[in-house]
């Protein structure tokens, strides 16, 4: 389960691209906490403790308590040429509301994988998947075991044990999420193949 994490704010007094500019030159970054039919608050954090909170990894699907009140991040803008974050977008959630979160994919039983074990690659399709769950229950991380894949198998969204009291937000089809391809050693072997029992086929 992911942790929650805590971000202190103040309040913006004021708005607007020009006011944004001079709290970002004070190391601060804008945001908004808006949701439950409460007015929008407009605030603003310490750049220091959002990067800090941004590098744990999870930050997008962590429940973050600003100012004691429980949210979940929406949206990071982030700067198109320094990359440091601009403006944050949350989002009020009660404590055991229905979110949808993208948690991400982790890969287990990679040596019992038969595909894996001849040479094959991993194309990893989908390094997230975006479920629905209890605010409270939000998990860190899925496991995927890829033990009994072969070369050309693909993993799907039914071959997954999602973690219990989630459910995924994609309902209308079974997705791939990753599969296993042929190393291009076997490719070109298989190719070469091909082509002689084409020339053979010719000579007959």
């Amino acid at each position: 389960m992911s942790d929650t994490l805590t971000l202190a704010a103040e309040t913006r007094d004021r708005v607007g691209k020009g006011a944004s500019r001079d709290l970002r030159r004070q190391g601060r970054v804008p945001a908004v906490i808006y949701g439950q039919n409460k007015e929008p608050a407009s605030i603003h954090l310490e750049e220091k403790a959002l990067v800090k909170a941004l590098g744990t990894g999870h930050f997008m699907n962590s429940v973050i308590m600003v100012n004691g009140e429980r949210t979940l991040p929406k949206d990071v803008h982030f700067h198109p040429v320094t990359d440091r974050p601009v403006h944050v977008d949350f989002l009020r959630i009660s404590a055991h509301a229905k979110v949808t979160v993208a948690v991400p994919v982790v890969f287990t039983n990679e040596d019992e994988a038969p595909g894996l074990k001849k040479g094959g690659v991993l194309n990893i399709v989908r390094h997230e998947l975006e479920l629905v769950c209890d605010a409270a229950e939000i998990p860190g991380e899925v496991e995927i075991s890829l033990k009994g894949f072969d070369v050309g198998a693909s993993v799907h969204i039914s071959d997954v044990k999602l973690p219990k009291g989630t459910a995924s937000a994609i309902e209308d089809r079974d997705f791939t999420i990753a599969t296993i391809v042929a190393p291009s050693g076997l490719k070109s072997a298989e190719g070469a193949a091909a082509a002689t029992g084409e020339e053979g086929d010719k000579a007959e």
